[in-house]
């Protein structure tokens, strides 16, 4: 029985390459044409549909008035700093005043960790948005000194 099984398995492939080289070509311009033809045409709007992003990652974080996380984030910022992993620490802190833009650590804590990092505007501004918001606080004319130095 398998005498004429590979012969047979032969011969049924070359059938399928004749069929192959049976059509006829068509040239590398008409190619084109057809597939210009098969695109779907954009809606009437003028504007092409966005097909939402699959990798999470490169999708644009929306943030909410959440104070349980902007305290996640300082907290997590401040385990960075004290490792003197400043960048780090400084986008914790970023991400804390993203999510709790009234909070005045966060914004006092980016100030000091963009002043290590020796980005004066940013610390500048870190620093003026914290004495906004915490206008009698104890640390208040430490900080005022820190920003004339900065000047």
């Amino acid at each position: 029985m398998t005498r004429w099984v590979l012969p047979a398995l032969l011969a049924a492939g070359l059938g399928t390459l004749r069929a192959q080289e049976a059509k006829p070509q068509t040239p590398p311009d008409q190619k084109q044409d057809e597939l210009k033809r098969q695109r779907p045409k954009p809606p009437a709007g003028g504007k092409e549909e966005v097909p939402p992003e699959e990798d999470k990652s490169l999708t644009v974080k929306e943030y909410s008035f959440n104070p349980l996380q902007a305290q996640h984030e300082v907290d997590v910022g401040n385990f960075y700093f004290k490792e003197k992993k400043y960048r780090s620490a400084a986008g914790r802190f970023r991400e804390a005043t993203k999510w709790n833009d009234g909070f005045a650590e966060a914004w006092l804590r980016l100030g000091e960790a963009e002043e290590k990092l020796k980005d004066k505007p940013s610390a500048k501004e870190a620093y003026t948005k914290y004495l906004a918001l915490a206008k009698d606080a104890k640390n208040a004319a430490e900080v005022r000194k820190r920003l004339d130095k900065l000047k």
